[in-house]
């Protein structure tokens, strides 16, 4: 069994694809994962499996979820050691007393090309960001609800992305065991 952290993207969010994390781990226990933890309602997922491919577990859950809520979502499979390398290779650990406005946007695969210009003319003058592998770090001290940065990051990349927060991250590597 190898122990994965999955990250939900798009679920309960604006009343759209509700999904009771209750509800979903009962669904994947009954389809034979085990050791289900679940943090929030924002689709944070943790879970052994015998299953090593990471495309291959990823569609495995999303047609969990889609037989139990009706709906497929993007789901980003990370071991406890990537998380583990991001928390350690974040560029910003001055902003971690700052917690909610330190974000960890995860790259559903590698760039091809990185725009950083295109990225910097849509930060304000408090913002910071940063790529590091298949993580962009967005230091965002003013908030990210209005951000035109954390609007078109994805957009900007070119490829999918899900974002958690520095506490969300923190408490997700404590379920694991590696903080």
């Amino acid at each position: 069994m190898q122990t994965w952290l999955a990250l939900l993207r798009g679920v309960n969010v604006g009343g759209r694809n509700l999904v009771s994390m209750k509800a979903l781990a009962a669904s994947l226990e009954v389809a034979g994962f085990q050791a289900i933890q679940t943090y929030l309602q924002s689709g944070n997922v943790i879970i052994d499996s015998p299953i090593r491919s990471r495309s291959r577990l990823a569609d495995c859950l999303c047609e969990v979820i889609h037989e139990g809520f009706g709906f497929r979502p993007s789901v980003f499979m990370m071991t406890k050691h990537e998380l583990a390398g991001a928390l350690a290779a974040n560029p910003f650990m001055e902003a971690v007393r700052e917690p909610k406005s330190l974000h960890f946007v995860f790259l559903d695969s590698a760039l091809k090309t990185f725009d950083r210009d295109g990225l910097e003319q849509l930060a304000t003058a408090t913002e910071r960001f940063e790529l590091i592998g298949r993580v962009f770090y967005l230091y965002a001290p003013d908030g990210i609800g209005r951000s035109k940065l954390a609007a078109g990051v994805e957009r900007k990349l070119g490829v999918a992305t899900t974002a958690r927060n520095y506490n969300t991250c923190r408490k997700l590597a404590t379920m694991l065991g590696i903080a």
